[in-house]
């Protein structure tokens, strides 16, 4: 199984050499990706209707994801590097095929475009988008993005994106690998239609659940399910807490687990570096008995 780690930016405040320090220990400790969360805003949950649904609020700091997986490239070497996730639809859609397209390109092909629709409507609105129509943006998103990866000219109109004629120069030179996240079933068709890989979140229960609901989706879809990855986005202490997940994933038939040590109190650097010590030693003690 492979096993990366989530950025754990809420509790290091924005410190940029934390972030150096922490892609370059992940990487050494042998962890196989570092995922990096997204909020273009910091926003006040009092008094909002409808009310904001997620956890992160104006307290909480975030680095653009394509700005750090650029500087994360700079400085380590082969771990890869990924969005969990990018809210794509609050985003116009060539500036991130050319942003993902030059990171790709920078690191040596280590980008994952993990993305989602996210939950923050104050976001959408702040950037110009519109949030009752997400999920139906982002479906017409994903594959304008594989084609302006792929094509010369790309000509197309549709609900929302135009383009006549144009491109993205440089491409990347492979296949940049879409894996999607959320909870109900459109983020699960979505994913089993045109996705990579999937990752799962909440809580245990919740992620087993739809773990088994994905799994039926491929096989009813006809899709080879080794082709697709099943990644478990898990929030863990102890060695002991881990040990049982990285078990109950391996045997549900999961592929990935993403382990994120924020809001454990762990606020230091040193403190989040000691804790990915420790919970790579369990993972490696776990999966080789797995």
């Amino acid at each position: 199984m492979r096993v990366g780690i989530l950025f754990p930016q809420n509790d290091l405040a924005g410190d940029v050499e934390a972030l150096r320090t922490v892609g370059r220990a992940a990487e050494e400790l042998g962890y196989t990706t570092l995922h990096l969360a997204d909020h273009v805003l910091g926003t006040e949950h009092a008094d909002r209707e409808p009310p904001l649904a997620g956890r992160d609020d104006e307290h909480d700091p975030f680095f653009d994801p394509f700005t750090a997986m650029a500087y994360l490239s700079a400085v380590t070497t082969g771990i890869e590097l990924a969005t969990c996730v990018l809210v794509l639809p609050q985003r116009p859609t060539a500036l991130v095929a050319q942003q993902t397209a030059d990171v790709d390109l920078m690191s040596g092909g280590r980008v994952r475009l993990g993305i989602g629709v996210g939950w923050n409507h104050v976001e959408y609105q702040a950037l110009g988008q519109s949030f009752g129509t997400r999920g139906a943006r982002l479906d017409e998103q994903i594959p304008l993005l594989r084609r302006l990866w792929t094509e010369p000219l790309v000509t197309f109109h549709g609900r929302f994106d135009h383009i006549e004629r144009a491109c993205v120069n440089p491409r990347p030179r492979r296949p940049i690998p879409l894996w999607f996240g959320g909870f109900g079933e459109p983020a699960f068709r979505r994913a089993v239609r045109v996705g990579d890989g999937f990752v799962f979140s909440g809580s245990p229960e919740q992620a087993h659940a739809a773990l088994a609901r994905v799994r039926r989706m491929l096989d009813e879809a006809g899709r080879d399910p080794s082709t697709f990855g099943l990644e478990l986005l898990v929030r863990v202490e102890t060695a002991a807490e881990l040990a049982r997940h990285v078990t109950a994933w391996q045997e549900a038939g999961g592929t990935d687990l993403a382990l994120t040590t924020t809001h454990l109190g762990r606020g230091s650097l040193a403190q989040q570096l000691d804790l990915m010590h420790e919970l790579r030693g369990e993972t490696v003690r776990a999966v080789g008995s797995g």
